[in-house]
């Protein structure tokens, strides 16, 4: 998602013609790559209703790279733009919320019937209203968390757990009780109190120490030799990371309660 955080407005950005008037237009490389992230999404839609899971999954994967790309490139190129924040979350709703609900509702919900998408429409609902709370809060919370599980994760979850399952040989239907409960539960994370770490404070840096190239060396190997549960793994452990941070949190609020309360 692209920040418009302390910059100027949009038409203060624009290049000024002859007649003083700002020049009308949108900027090319950032709005590239959201649309390819968006074409991702559609992408997995596709193989999803086609039956081709692993296609879908890895379709999902790719518009996560994507959407991580352009509004890192849209702030060191200095070309954000209000236009192109709305694209992405529309992009977002269609790659991060439509297309995992669709592709968990083709591979299992869809043996529950209708209790299968009411499901998948509670991550739908959950990721829509993630996007529009994200829109309306990016200038005044703080920018090291995100307040809810961001939508790329909750799909990532859901993505990850279809490809590593398929490729174990398990079908959907067979877990399908697992899934009508996983897919509202991350919808309902994405629209929690429960903050998660964003990473934008390490991302944001223009150096970093070494050992940071060499761990990220060594998760990419690891990544690599069994990248459906490896994948897996790191969107679950994500997911929790915010309940228990929170709970961590609240715990060392009441001791420090406590310790003010016997201390007068």
């Amino acid at each position: 998602m692209r920040s418009t955080e302390n910059t100027e407005t949009v038409s203060d950005r624009l290049p000024i013609q002859p007649n003083g008037h700002p020049r009308r237009g949108v900027y090319l490389l950032p709005n590239l790559l959201t649309t390819a992230a968006l074409f991702a999404g559609f992408y997995s839609i596709i193989s999803s209703i086609g039956g081709d899971f692993v296609k879908a999954s890895v379709a999902l994967l790719v518009a996560q790279l994507l959407d991580g790309m352009d509004g890192r490139v849209a702030r060191m190129t200095h070309t954000q733009s209000e236009f192109g924040a709305q694209y992405d979350s529309m992009s977002d709703n269609l790659a991060f919320g439509v297309a995992p609900a669709l592709l968990a509702f083709q591979w299992s919900l869809h043996s529950l019937g209708k209790l299968g998408w009411v499901a998948a429409f509670i991550f739908v609902a959950g990721a829509a209203l993630r996007l529009a709370r994200f829109n309306i809060q990016i200038n005044t919370v703080d920018k090291k968390f995100f307040v809810g599980l961001a939508s790329p994760a909750g799909a990532g979850i859901v993505w990850a757990t279809v490809w590593a399952l398929t490729e174990s040989g398990v079908s959907g239907e067979s877990v399908a009780w697992m899934m009508v409960v996983l897919v509202p539960v991350i919808g309902a994370l994405m629209v929690s109190p429960v903050r998660y770490y964003s990473f934008k404070d390490l991302s944001d840096r223009g150096r970093v120490p070494f050992v940071v190239l060499l761990i990220a060396v060594m998760v990419i190997a690891i990544i690599a030799l069994d990248p459906a549960k490896v994948l897996l793994a790191i969107a679950v452990l994500y997911a929790l990371s915010g309940p228990v941070f929170e709970v961590w949190r609240r715990m060392r609020q009441y001791r420090n309660a406590r310790k003010a309360g016997t201390s007068r």
